[in-house]
């Protein structure tokens, strides 16, 4: 949910920060206090456009800073921050953006500096904005699927994976088959430049772990001198008349003499003793790997001149040995398929229609399980519709399937070969129509919350906001919007911005927004409401700025009915 929302120097706003809580939160105020400024502050720091028009006059910036908080730890928007390489620690996730006067824009994510796609991608995955005049994911039919998906996931996760793994095979297959049947000239050219470059790796002659061996081998002898030297000195400083090996023997003889005497002396006369040997024994190898070395410049000469090859291959073939010796393989099979062209292809389409006809069946036994989904879907909807009081509506979801271009077989996608769209009849008589057909506002919000009612709490959704989607209706359908908001505050926190008394009462959160004006500036403020003020605010809702006892009464009789219903 969205817990902390701070707003500085955005339009008319100059700085304000308040808590939000679980439930229903509304926002009431007159017309031109700030209401919908707050949602836009919202839907930037959810990655929409931005513009210079939001900074407030006068100030070189504007900032959204928002504080979400995570319930559950398998929250996609995990997945989502450990692919951008983005920590989220403690169910916690802050996005901030900044639009400067200049225009530019700056976002983050816990702090990192992101692209607006990336905050979009993780704002798309924390609040979902509804209101009358913009497009939203239950209105895109390309959604349907995943909606339909998720409304029954326990029993078509399984199937959509297992059919998923056949889909990805079945396009890997294809591609390589693209790949060998491109046309002849393509082809050939192809295979000229993998023979030019097989044969080069070829004559190079290269062994595994050639050029690390031969970089140590060339430091030892560009440094000969030092390493020659530095062995002498070791192996002089111990072995000769008044030198380290023979003040040992000097140190282990006094031991050794006395050692019958002293517990103390005879443990220590055995330690020395054998660092004595030790010693003795690392001189002698000391000077047997001296007398081993040899100054070469020839050979050193060859290092260089075969590093330098290898070098250059590496800028062609891998930065490696290695690489280049695996690559030299890859296109040692790229050749041989090639040159047998006719063979591979034919072994290609075989295994295509083998994975086809397995991908198919799994495709098959997911458009069923979408079927039985998609009857329940339809009768739960309807039951939400009732509710709303659309009695005569009818929903229904439609599911098509397209064939492979010149064939007849069916064309299989990644989510098996089923178009699923939502259709909906808002009147007896009257066809089905795609949801984005109906016309009626009224009827559009009503249907949206249907559908958000059902969906909200399978798409993880953290917070809802409804902006004035409560525009055009009131009498039984107000009461009907406000039950079904309610609904959905249970699943998911929910910011609504509402004219409709019938929605304000039922709030668990009532902030009312004003605007004054000191020294010539516009100022907004927030009030969050308690009982008595709540009241009031229902009255002048109902009445306008009279405030009688009548209003009162009812706006009391409001607050009890929510309640009411709430127990309920």
């Amino acid at each position: 949910m969205l817990t902390e929302l701070s707003i500085r120097n955005f339009a008319i706003i100059d700085e304000i920060s308040f808590t939000l809580n679980e439930g229903l939160t509304v926002l009431t105020g007159e017309t031109g206090a700030g209401k919908s400024i707050i949602i836009d502050a919202i839907k930037l720091l959810a990655g929409g456009r931005g513009s210079v028009e939001y900074v407030r006059y006068d100030t070189k910036k504007a900032e959204i800073q928002g504080l979400f908080t995570l319930e559950s730890v398998n929250h996609p928007i995990y997945q989502t921050g450990s692919y951008y390489g983005i920590d989220i620690q403690d169910g916690m996730v802050v996005l901030q953006r900044v639009i400067t006067a200049g225009g530019k824009s700056i976002c983050r994510v816990n702090g990192k500096l992101v692209t607006l796609a990336i905050l979009r991608e993780f704002g798309s995955l924390l609040i979902d904005i509804h209101s009358q005049h913009e497009t939203q994911s239950l209105m895109n039919a390309e959604n349907h699927i995943s909606l339909l998906d998720m409304y029954d996931d326990q029993k078509i996760s399984k199937a959509k994976e297992d059919y998923l793994q056949l889909f990805r095979k079945l396009s890997a297959l294809r591609k390589r088959y693209r790949e060998l049947s491109e046309n002849e000239q393509e082809m050939s050219q192809r295979l000229d430049l993998l023979q030019f470059q097989f044969n080069e790796l070829e004559q190079a002659g290269l062994i595994p772990d050639e050029d690390t061996v031969l970089e140590e081998e060339r430091l030892q002898l560009a440094n000969f001198e030092l390493i020659y030297k530095s062995l002498q000195d070791a192996y002089n400083a111990l072995y000769g008349e008044q030198k380290g090996l023979e003040w040992l023997n000097v140190a282990n003889q006094a031991l050794q003499e006395n050692r019958n005497y002293d517990h103390f002396i005879a443990e220590k006369a055995e330690e020395m003793s054998n660092h004595y040997f030790m010693i003795e024994e690392l001189m002698y190898d000391v000077r047997n790997y001296t007398e081993t070395l040899q100054y070469d410049p020839e050979r050193l000469n060859e290092i260089e001149a075969r590093l330098n090859e290898i070098n250059r291959l590496k800028k062609k073939y891998g930065t490696t040995v290695e690489e280049m010796l695996e690559y030299m393989g890859k296109i040692e099979e790229e050749i041989e398929q090639i040159t047998n062209k006719d063979s591979h292809l034919n072994k290609l389409q075989e295994d295509i229609e083998g994975i086809k006809k397995d991908a198919y069946l799994e495709a098959k036994q997911l458009h069923d399980l979408r079927k039985r989904a998609a009857a329940s879907l339809t009768k739960d909807i309807h039951d939400e519709l009732k509710g709303l009081y659309l009695e005569n509506a009818s929903f229904s979801v439609a599911f098509d399937t397209k064939n492979e271009q010149q064939s007849t077989d069916i064309y299989l996608h990644q989510n098996g070969f089923d178009y699923v769209n939502f259709l909906i009849s808002t009147n007896a008589g009257e066809p089905l129509k795609e949801l984005n057909k109906v016309v009626s506002g009224g009827e559009l919000s009503r249907i949206m919350l249907a559908l958000k009612t059902i969906f909200t709490k399978h798409q993880g959704i953290t917070s809802v906001i409804f902006d004035e989607v409560d525009t055009g209706v009131s009498g039984r359908v107000a009461q009907g919007i406000a039950e079904k908001i309610n609904q959905i505050s249970e699943q998911s926190q929910v910011l609504c911005i509402t004219h409709l008394p019938q929605v304000a009462a039922m709030s668990d959160t009532h902030i009312l927004i004003t605007k004054q004006e000191k020294s010539n500036r516009t100022y907004t403020s927030l009030q969050e409401l308690p009982d008595k003020k709540k009241i009031e605010e229902l009255s002048r809702m109902l009445t306008g700025t009279k405030l009688t006892d009548t209003a009162k009464d009812h706006a009391k009789e409001l607050l009890e009915l929510a309640s009411n219903y709430k127990e309920k």
